[in-house]
């Protein structure tokens, strides 16, 4: 069985990004985050790109994810399932807009994987999206680059270890990261190291 490579990598920052605001704008990139990721495009002197070689490229919907596609020289596929979480009220707000007007609500959103009193999407039901996204994927025997959010790759890592969900809070991703999982069918491993 060939094996599946599936490279994450997370958009360039967004105005949305650099000013600590809940998603939901669909942002395009900002200038510094399309500098960043036009300077991430140029192919290394074996000539394969910043992502080395792949079968499929695949962006979620958001201008943003589209763009870094388009500026690493990637034609992505839409994947519904590789959207950010939907953050319902929340959406376009900053953590201190919402901490003065909903205190008790963000402090449960914080702590408890589960809630969503924005009335949008956990953080549980992004990870069970995404993971089944995951879990389509792990034989496919391909090499895929994945175009996607910060927090959907934080829990992708989080499904394909097998931690528990609150752990995403432990795992940062920075824009224009690149997270590399394996598997050969029945499970997915984590690779660090160069692309």
């Amino acid at each position: 069985m060939t094996g599946t490579s599936l490279r994450l990598v997370a958009h360039g920052r967004t105005a949305a990004l650099r000013r600590a605001r809940f998603g939901g704008t669909d942002d395009g990139l900002d200038e510094g985050g399309l500098r960043a990721a036009l300077a991430q495009a140029h192919p290394g002197p074996d000539r394969r790109g910043p992502l080395g070689v792949h079968d499929t490229c695949l962006s979620s919907p958001a201008a943003a994810a589209r763009q870094t596609a388009d500026a690493l020289g990637l034609l992505p596929t839409i994947e519904a399932a590789l959207a950010d979480c939907d953050y319902g009220d929340w959406s376009g707000l900053s953590l201190e807009e919402i901490a003065g007007t909903h205190p008790q609500a963000l402090r449960d959103w914080l702590s408890d994987p589960d809630s969503a009193p924005h009335g949008g999407e956990s953080v549980t039901a992004v990870r069970d999206r995404v993971g089944r996204w995951l879990d389509e994927h792990r034989g496919a025997g391909r090499r895929v680059v994945a175009v996607t959010h910060p927090l959907v790759i934080r829990v992708a890592v989080v499904h394909a270890l097998g931690l528990p969900t609150a752990t995403y809070r432990q795992v940062d991703v920075e824009p224009l990261a690149v997270v590399q999982l394996t598997s050969q069918g029945t499970r997915w491993h984590l690779r660090l190291g160069p692309h």
